[in-house]
């Protein structure tokens, strides 16, 4: 039977409309049974299906049907490959189609303002262009199984702290550049099905009763053309979100909501036909979703462990591999001891409501095969122990083995959704068993699993580092595969790993305080922070290492165009210098060193993932169009290419620059209309106002203006000048000026 949205919509009584603003229970929308509007089911989460078997239960925790753990957001990031992240959407699309469910909640893309925030592990990156790029691939990839996507949170969700009360405040500009973009770029190149507004307010205002953000934004000017739904709990007024622009409130609330917004509607403060439009994306929701829930689909268990496995390999991260007895300590080569509960029971997901129930779980121990074990520690959710007890087993068995390998990282409860991380660093006694090892044996790798960025004070005790985030129900394997040598290392951070907490953006200004989080950085994000400040991090954004070695050269830039029609064609030759085949990240930053607003020493624009074989080289090509030279203009309100030098960088990380190409740009305008306010030297800088107002300025040949008070005058709002007395410039004289000015 056809699904006819506005003849149904033509139908259904008030009452109808307002119930199919609500969920019917905890995954399910409402269904109207006498209109034939069938209620349809959206499951958690980002990085695999959770879908409960039974009835939910109110936190919508209880026990979720078998599904693939792909790796989380931390990991599949890291990655830096559209076409692999496209590859694990069509499979959760798989799965999600499978098992009758309309929309899988996800990704998350929230920027990682602090590696503290307890749900890092769901987001993919503290560099919006890298987050919108991957965020795309998945998105797209979920959609063509045809099912749908939520993306989340939108906006300004960067942390857990009071995340159902806070107000993220934050200015235009650095909402615009760093915290929207990839939300922009998912909208406009995949258009997910649906978009979930967060819990927060955005400054001041609910995000599911923000008009600008849910309506003249999304929708408006980005031309989002889905439904916008709640984070779980996130309404607070189901009337003004629907005038805002929220069209479902999840999960069901109970009849009070439906009763407020009939009662509105009837006493004139809700417009019916508001709620119509709500009501009509609601059903052209449900109208796409009935083909994919009604296909009674499968899919390979097999084959999407195995794509698991490929992404938890490609997502981990090789940061140090230092010589020991004159050669890089991995791959690993003869007899070695594993040390740390990790490897036995893994930390491979993080906790909240993306908990994935595994199709299969391997563990780093079974993969590696039959090798010596000491547990050195003990873990929540891991065998009872003695801590000392087992450390000292470890530090003698350790003094035996020829290569050590220690697994570490965050314990489950140290991150979560619904708490922010205590601290930076590992657990003291992880810290402590890796020191007494190393005492023992130099030869030692480090192995870590968390879903954030922890600080690596104890480096110096390890040859060789693998960060392997959060790996997903196939991690185990995959970290065999990179140890042994049976894949090459290709991760690289979306993330800096810094020295201290005290070094990081946010210090200072996380997690606010009296109901408020200033983002008092502004534009200065993650490694845009580090370079500005010129402060020496562990690892820097970017940063990733290989079993072979890449050489760059020819680096060149080419532009066409002007203004906002600007595009430049950057070239560069990628070499494969080392003896085995691997995979680079060609790296593009963009550098405005005459810019007249603060803007980061650099920002990526860029990338491309390239694999080689020996020797092997391949040009790589990478067009930068307008936006990746623009800022947002705070009183235009609108981006803009500002005229003149741009340096062009490409290289292996934020900090690993292997060749840069100076470019000139012709910009566009950025003068802004002239006002009475409008300082002398805003008016100077205006092609027509600058010569009225010079000429009205012109002193008397006997008055002679030293540089002090032409520098004084230069801030000086025009109107504050004219109430000065100057003759021949008065405030008539001022406002005819304006009016000139204007043409």
């Amino acid at each position: 039977m056809v699904f006819d949205v506005e003849r149904v919509l033509a139908g259904l009584t008030l009452e109808e409309k307002a119930s199919l603003t609500s969920g019917s229970d905890f995954w399910h929308t409402q269904g109207v049974e006498r209109a034939g509007v069938p209620a349809v089911m959206v499951t958690d989460g980002p990085h695999g299906l959770r879908k409960q078997a039974e009835d939910a239960d109110h936190l919508g925790l209880g026990a979720s049907v078998p599904a693939t753990c792909f790796p989380p957001a931390a990991a599949l990031g890291s990655t830096w490959d559209p076409e692999l992240l496209h590859r694990v959407g069509e499979a959760l699309g798989r799965e999600t189609r499978a098992n009758d469910v309309a929309v899988l909640l996800g990704p998350g893309v929230n920027i990682k303002r602090t590696p503290l925030c307890g749900r890092n592990f769901e987001y993919v990156s503290e560099d919006p262009f890298v987050a919108g790029v991957l965020g795309t691939a998945i998105v797209a990839g979920i959609q063509s199984q045809g099912v749908g996507t939520s993306l989340k949170h939108f906006a300004a969700n960067n942390q857990e702290t009071d995340r159902m009360r806070v107000s993220a405040d934050v200015d235009e500009r650095t909402l615009r550049e760093i915290y929207l973009p990839a939300f922009e770029a998912i909208v406009k190149n995949a258009q997910p099905w649906t978009v979930m507004c967060s819990y927060n307010k955005v400054n001041g205002t609910y995000a599911s009763e923000n008009h600008w953000l849910l309506t003249e934004l999304l929708r408006d000017e980005w031309a989002f053309e889905g439904l916008v739904m709640s984070d779980w709990g996130a309404v607070h007024d189901r009337v003004p979100a629907l005038s805002a622009g929220l069209d479902l409130q999840m999960p069901s609330a109970g009849s009070r909501p439906d009763d407020e917004v009939v009662a509105a509607v009837r006493a004139g403060t809700l417009d019916e036909a508001a709620l119509d439009v709500a009501v009509r994306r609601v059903l052209r929701l449900v109208e796409r979703s009935l083909p994919g829930v009604r296909s009674q689909d499968s899919f390979d268990v097999d084959e999407h462990h195995a794509l698991a496995r490929e992404a938890a390999a490609d997502g981990s991260v090789l940061l140090k591999n230092d010589p020991v007895d004159g050669a890089p300590l991995l791959p690993l080569t003869g007899d070695f001891l594993v040390v740390g509960e990790f490897a036995r029971t893994p930390r491979y997901q993080g906790a909240g409501s993306s908990q994935v129930n595994p199709t299969r779980l391997d563990t780093a121990l079974d993969a590696l095969g039959d090798v010596p074990f000491e547990p050195g520690f003990t873990i929540a959710g891991g065998p009872d122990g003695d801590d000392e007890a087992l450390s000292a087993a470890a530090v003698a068995a350790a003094r035996e083995a020829a290569t050590v390998v220690v697994f570490l990282g965050l314990p489950g409860p140290d991150e979560s959704e619904g708490y922010d991380r205590p601290r930076l660093g590992l657990p003291d006694n992880q810290v402590a068993l890796l020191e007494a090892v190393a005492a023992v044996n130099p030869r030692v790798v480090v192995v870590l699993a968390n879903g954030s960025a922890v600080s690596v004070p104890w480096r110096g005790h390890a040859a060789a580092i693998l960060e392997t985030w959060l790996g997903g129900q196939a991690g185990g394997s995959a970290v065999a595969d990179l140890l042994r040598g049976t894949r090459t290392p290709s991760g690289r951070l979306t993330e800096t790993i810094p020295h201290r907490i005290t070094d990081t953006p946010a210090f200072g200004n996380f997690p606010g305080e009296a109901g408020h989080v200033r983002y008092g950085e502004g534009v200065l994000v993650g490694y845009r922070w580090y370079d500005a400040r010129e402060l020496d991090v562990a690892y820097p954004f970017g940063h990733g290492l290989s079993y072979t070695t890449f050489a760059y050269s020819d680096v060149t830039a080419t532009v066409t165009g002007t203004g906002a029609d600007v595009a430049v064609d950057v070239r560069a030759t990628v070499t494969n210098t080392g003896d085995r085949a691997g995979a680079e990240v060609v790296q593009v930053y963009v550098r405005d060193p005459e810019a007249s607003v603060l803007r980061p020493v650099r920002e990526l624009k860029g990338f491309a993932k390239v694999t080689l074989e020996p020797g092997a080289s391949q040009e790589v090509a990478i067009t930068l169009d307008s936006r990746a030279l623009a800022y947002w203009h705070p009183g235009l309100h609108r981006w803009v290419v500002e005229g003149g030098a741009f340096v062009v960088e490409v290289g292996a990380s934020s900090r690993d620059l292997r060749g840069a190409a100076e470019i000139e740009v012709e910009g566009e305008p950025t003068w802004a209309p002239l006002e009475a306010m409008s300082t002398v030297e805003e008016w100077f800088a205006h092609p027509v106002g600058g010569p009225l107002l010079q000429e009205a300025l012109t002193p008397p040949a006997d008055v002679q203006l030293d540089e002090t008070m032409q520098a004084m005058m230069l801030g000086m709002p025009a109107k504050t000048l004219a109430d000065f007395g100057i003759a021949g410039f008065d405030r008539e004289v001022l406002d005819r000026l304006v009016v000139q000015s204007r043409g």
